[in-house]
């Protein structure tokens, strides 16, 4: 039996939901929404799906939508996604889950009385660098991690559109690049509880819309609100005594640069930008480099892995793992490193 799904908001990052649940035999497009109708009809004619709608209202009380993946701008995120549980619908929420800490409360509350599952888009997990680490993770290959450290750096990345209106986007690139290396490293390290966290942001550059001859990620808008942060340095620190330092930014006097590496007291990996393993034996140091066909971030096998995995959950072959529990600890990172930020000190994390 197929999962009938709808995609709500048809940004550039719906095309890959889109093309994902239509290249899955377990997925039937029943529905397409968006604020804008004739992008809703170009998604739809594009992908061969047979409701287009500016209405969610409309697909929420459809019957015949079993679940659906919420693309819009970020604080739309909340109100959408929990009025979907409510309607009985599975939910496939683009990160961040929310950008407070109070919606985040609210979708886990939502979870548990509706009994329907939330699953954030999390497509980092998914790659088959992050799939074979986790692998040698839980088979106890690299021991107890203790630290980890997290660089997502563009020169001129700012995309445009509702990513640089604090106002849509709750932030700039922590909420937007660094929650992705963010959520990798941590649930590299076991999900471990943040105690706090401190941070720093700066914002001397703006959006760089003056570079020319550079092609740059754009966002579906041609709005350029510039009203974020360029570039943050932050760490969080964990109950037993992890750490994860992150960096990240839209704007820097810098080569363009992605980091992932995890250290635990038997070895250790870099996950980005390709794959390496580190350890030692016989006194002697290793680096293994896995035979895997993706030793860096394949986006494509990721999001197919990530749909594949969502249709389970929505069929109740697995639980979700991606939870709502997962996006309250998230923005609970995120709001202490934007108040740290604010402060000047290092903000503790209650519960």
């Amino acid at each position: 039996m197929t999962t009938r799904i709808a995609v709500i908001g048809l940004g550039a990052i719906a095309t890959e939901h889109l093309s994902a649940y239509q290249k899955n035999d377990q997925a039937e497009l029943v529905a397409v929404c968006d604020i804008e109708p004739e992008r809703a009809k170009a998604r739809a004619e594009q992908f061969d799906v047979p409701r287009a709608t500016t209405d969610v209202a409309e697909i929420l009380s459809d019957p015949d939508v079993d679940a659906v993946s919420v693309c819009v701008p970020n604080t739309l995120h909340a109100p959408i996604a929990e009025a979907a549980l409510r309607a009985g619908k599975n939910v496939l929420i683009e990160k961040p889950m929310t950008v407070t800490v109070g919606e985040a409360e609210s979708l886990v509350r939502a979870v548990e009385e509706t009994g329907k599952a939330l699953q954030i888009g999390y497509v980092r997990r998914f790659a088959p660098n992050a799939l074979v680490t986790k692998r040698f993770l839980d088979a106890g290959e690299f021991g107890d991690i203790y630290a980890a450290r997290a660089t997502l750096l563009r020169a001129a990345g700012n995309p445009g559109g509702w990513f640089g209106d604090v106002e849509l986007s709750g932030g700039g690139p922590l909420i937007d690049l660094g929650v992705h290396i963010i959520d990798l490293c941590w649930y590299l390290m076991g999900t471990p509880k943040a105690v706090s966290a401190s941070g720093v942001t700066f914002a001397p550059l703006g959006a760089r819309d003056n570079i020319q001859n550079l092609k740059r990620y754009r966002a579906a808008s041609a709005v350029r609100a510039n009203t974020v942060e360029d570039y943050v340095t932050a760490q969080i620190r964990f109950e037993d005594g992890q750490v994860l330092d992150v960096e990240t930014s839209y704007s820097l006097h810098a080569r363009n640069e992605i980091s992932v590496r995890i250290h635990g007291d038997k070895g250790g990996a870099e996950i980005e930008p390709e794959l390496l393993m580190l350890t030692e034996r016989h006194d002697t140091l290793l680096h293994v480099r896995p035979q895997i066909d993706s030793l860096g971030f394949d986006f494509k096998v990721g999001f197919a892995n990530q749909i594949d995995h969502f249709l389970r959950i929505c069929r109740g072959e697995i639980p979700a793992d991606a939870t709502a529990e997962q996006g309250l600890e998230m923005a609970r990172m995120l709001s202490a490193v934007y108040e740290s930020a604010k402060s000047g000190a290092e903000v503790k994390i209650g519960r």
